[in-house]
Parts: structure tokens; C-alpha cells; sequence
């Protein structure tokens, strides 16, 4: 029996938090909100294309490299899954870790996350599964295993650390280390620089399943809080910024409209962008030094052969 903590956000926080950042110049929205139960299951496809090299690249690295990692992480964990999403690549911990005492898988998408949390209870049966919903960019309480825990250890795959500014990333790896003790660990995809062709591929597929990813962020909105976007009057941009290094996911506004929010009216003039995501690219040198300011320390860092992605251990 899987049994459910509810910590998702109250809709009148998010909507306060969607009309904080569509006053913002240029308007943003938080990526968050890609990941409602239709926007898992895009997620998924955008898995599945040739051009989206990161969940392939580190599924391999995890599966060549699931012996050491678990040797490193050791029995007896709790292990934390951030985002958990399908949990598909977290099968590969839980089938080489020994003796786990828990699984919390944390997501902000409830349907998706309870589907997930009933087949990782169904193909492990002696695992204890205790599914979080919430928002992993605030404080989470963590449900308590049955089990005695030796340490506890963070799960957060896909590279989704990029998606953080860098001040932020720094902000939410010390939320990390606050849960954390000594001597727990932090294993994190971190996708790697790169040419600038395969990034922008991999965001901007010619099949248009990431235009279609990226629009379900307004459709989210509709759905959730109200409000009346016209999906067909928005436009998928992706592009890299090679300045910051990272990519980011814009939407276009193709002409001049409003919107209402909760009563409130927001102006967009065609051509006008909204930013929906950022997603930064490291060398394994420059995460190592924005880790060690929240406090974590670089223990082993695995590679594909081309040096695409990276799937990193870290401790506190």
C-alpha cells in the first residue's frame, strides 16, 4: 500500500507566483509548472527522441557504472528521489543498492507520482515506497521509514540542477546539505558543455515534441488556476546562450493579446517572450566549485565517452 504526503502548493500561492513572474521583464514563468501529469508524459517522448542525447547518455553511464555507485552509497540508505517523475532510471539504484531502508519519491505532479510510486511498490515488494508530493524548491518534511537509515543520500537525475540561476543553485544545493548529515551523499546528473548544434536539437526537435512540451505550460495554467491562454497564440523558441552557458526555453507571443489571471489582465505585445526555462551546461570543474559553495565535495565523477553528461557523487 502506497500512502501519499500531500505538500503540494495551495493554488492561491501559485497563482500569486505566476503573476510575480509575468510582471517581470522579460516575463517568466516557473519551470515547475512544465510537469503536470500531461507534461510527464511529453517529458517521457522528449525521452525517447534521437536528439535528446541526456536521458539516454545518462541512463548508460548509470547501468556501466551501477556497482561502483552503489558501493559509494552503501546499505542501508534512505533514498530521496528530487523530481522523481517515472522513476525509470532509479531502477537501476534500487536494483543494485542493497538493503535500502526507504524510497521517497518527490514530485510536484500528483497523478504522475502516485502511478510511478504503485509500480516501484509493485516490482519491489520488500521496498518501502513513501511518495511526497510538493515543491522541492521549498521545505520538504520527510516521511520516516519503518527502518533503521543509515544515511541518507539524494537522487536528483537529468540535469535538472540547470534549470537553477547560478545564485539559486547554490540556494537549493544547501537546502540539499541541510538535509543531509555528515557523510551523506548527493547523486546528481549534470549535463556537460558542449556544440551548440546538438544543444539546441535536443530542445528544439524537428517533430515539435518539445514546441509541444513547452506550450503545456499555459495549458497547465488553464487547467490549474483559470486562466485563458490561447496555446495556438504562442510559439515555441529555444536557443543557446553561449554567454551564460545554458539554453533557454522561451515562448512568442505571435500577436498582441491579454490574458486574465484570477481577475488580474496581463498585456502581451506580439513578438513579446515569455521565459519558461533555463537549463545551464558545466564542466565537471565549474560544478565542482558551485557545489563546494554550498558545502559539498566532489567524490566521483563518471562520463559517457564523448563527454556529454556526467553523473557525479557527492558528500557533505
Amino acid at each position: 500500500m502506497v500512502q501519499l504526503t500531500d505538500q503540494k502548493p495551495e493554488t492561491e500561492l501559485l497563482i500569486a507566483d505566476v503573476l510575480k513572474s509575468l510582471r517581470k521583464s522579460p516575463k517568466e514563468l516557473p519551470c515547475k509548472l512544465l510537469y503536470d501529469e500531461r507534461g510527464s508524459e511529453l517529458y517521457n517522448d522528449i525521452c525517447e527522441m534521437p536528439e535528446y542525447y541526456q536521458a539516454r547518455t545518462e541512463t548508460r553511464i548509470m547501468l556501466d557504472n551501477a556497482a561502483e555507485i552503489a558501493r559509494l552509497i552503501g546499505t542501508n540508505c534512505l533514498l530521496i528521489e528530487y523530481g522523481s517523475g517515472s522513476s525509470d532510471k532509479t531502477r537501476v539504484l534500487l536494483d543494485t543498492l542493497e538493503d535500502t531502508a526507504a524510497y521517497v519519491p518527490i514530485d510536484i505532479s500528483k497523478e504522475h507520482l502516485l502511478a510511478a510510486a504503485k509500480d516501484i511498490n509493485r516490482d519491489y515488494p520488500g521496498l518501502e515506497v513513501l511518495p511526497v508530493c510538493g515543491d522541492y524548491n521549498n521545505h520538504i518534511d520527510l516521511p520516516t521509514p519503518s527502518k533503521e537509515v543509515a544515511r541518507r543520500v539524494v537522487y536528483f537525475p537529468g540535469s535538472t540542477i540547470g534549470n537553477f540561476d547560478p545564485g539559486p543553485a547554490v540556494e537549493f544545493l544547501q537546502r540539499v546539505a541541510e538535509l543531509c548529515g555528515p557523510g551523506d551523499g548527493l547523486l546528481i546528473g549534470v549535463d556537460l558543455k558542449k556544440d551548440v548544434e546538438v544543444l539546441e536539437l535536443a530542445y528544439d526537435d524537428p517533430a515539435g515534441i518539445t514546441a509541444d512540451f513547452n506550450l503545456n505550460i499555459l495549458r497547465h495554467l488553464n487547467n490549474d488556476i483559470g486562466s485563458d491562454f490561447e496555446l495556438d497564440a504562442f510559439r515555441h523558441r529555444a536557443v543557446y546562450n553561449e554567454d551564460e552557458g545554458r539554453i533557454e526555453m522561451h515562448l512568442i507571443s505571435e500577436v498582441d493579446q491579454e490574458v486574465t489571471i484570477d481577475g488580474v489582465v496581463i498585456s502581451f505585445a506580439e513578438g513579446e517572450n515569455i521565459w519558461t526555462e533555463s537549463s545551464y551546461k558545466y564542466s565537471p570543474e565549474g560544478f565542482a566549485r558551485l557545489a563546494s559553495k554550498a558545502g559539498f565535495t566532489v567524490k566521483h565523477v563518471w562520463t559517457d565517452e564523448k563527454n556529454l553528461f556526467s553523473v557525479q557523487y557527492l558528500t557533505r
